[in-house]
């Protein structure tokens, strides 16, 4: 491979990263990036051919790359600005309710929570959530309804059972 004098060139990169920033120092940041990424393409510029072209192409190409880059985040940045502002923070009222909520789920036996959040807040069919947790579907089925369960009777105020009473069969007294 013929000489790869890079070094003669670089008053051509700073002039004309210069003129395309507009700004010192982001045309040295330029320049350092196209040198960064014509030593590792070197392999790819032909013998004989026009280094200073190259280099220059290469300058321009991250450029325009840097560019679009910069576009495509101000349009990110603009959406998420238009639908930040369609937010409103809850009302005082709404925090409290969720803040209930979500003590009176946490307080459900770790069995019959897994089982509703992978129901109610993942959105797994019966079937995908039994395979998940590993229990036959009726098991399933049968925790869900006992999380529903007390979580009504959370709602509804009454303190809720931690076990079922046993019923003592035959027993007339």
């Amino acid at each position: 491979m013929a000489r790869f004098d890079i070094v003669g060139q670089l008053g051509s990169l700073r002039r004309y990263a210069r003129s395309l920033t507009r700004d010192g120092s982001e045309a040295e940041d330029l320049v350092h990036d196209a040198l960064v990424r014509a030593f590792e393409r070197r392999a790819t510029f032909r013998s004989g051919g026009n280094l200073r072209a190259w280099l220059l192409a290469i300058l321009h190409n991250i450029f325009i790359d840097r560019m679009r880059s910069r576009r495509s985040e101000a349009a990110r940045i603009e959406q998420i600005g238009l639908v930040a502002d369609q937010s409103m923070p809850a009302s005082q009222d709404h925090s409290v309710r969720l803040s209930q909520v979500r003590e009176a789920f946490l307080s459900l036996p770790e069995e019959q929570r897994s089982a509703l959040h992978l129901v109610a807040i993942e959105g797994l069919s019966y079937h995908q959530a039994a395979e998940v947790i590993g229990v036959p579907l009726g098991t399933l089925m049968s925790r869900i309804g006992r999380a529903r369960a007390a979580l009504r009777e959370m709602e509804e105020g009454a303190p809720p059972k931690s076990k079922p009473h046993l019923r003592i069969v035959g027993d007339d007294q």
